[in-house]
């Protein structure tokens, strides 16, 4: 099988979730392939890529608050603030979330269950430009 690759372009509008599954699952069918593993990366280290729930966005609220509780932004302890007081805050949950994900691809779709839903997790207070490598094969 020879496999695929491409990159997305994803415009955030600052911190929160932004769905990308429809824009993976359309890429997948665009590939042919049919039985495989589709693999995603974010090019990027205050930025998350996440499986959640796609069918209630109060899920998606609440992640962003309890998360806001567990690494505040501004914390006087961090010493890294060179692009404002959500700066550290963005690059922790990024490595506490990860930037990768692998999904199965069955029958030329992705394999998520019903409510499952693929975001890019914008850390982030204002919006930014954001790259996922996507390969399948």
């Amino acid at each position: 099988m020879t496999p695929h690759q491409t990159e997305l372009v994803v415009h955030t509008h600052g911190r929160g979730f932004h769905e990308i599954t429809r824009d993976v699952n359309a890429w997948v069918g665009s590939t042919g392939i049919q039985t495989g593993l589709c693999t995603l990366f974010l090019r990027h280290t205050s930025a998350s890529l996440v499986i959640q729930e796609n069918a209630d966005p109060d899920v998606r609220r609440d992640f962003d608050t309890y998360f806001a509780d567990l690494v505040p932004d501004g914390w006087r302890r961090f010493i890294h603030t060179a692009e404002g007081d959500d700066d550290m805050p963005a690059h922790i949950l990024s490595a506490l979330m990860g930037v990768h994900l692998s999904i199965p691809i069955r029958d030329g779709e992705l394999a998520l269950g019903t409510w499952q839903g693929i975001y890019v997790w914008e850390h982030r207070k204002t919006p930014h430009v954001r790259r996922v490598v996507v390969h399948g094969g």
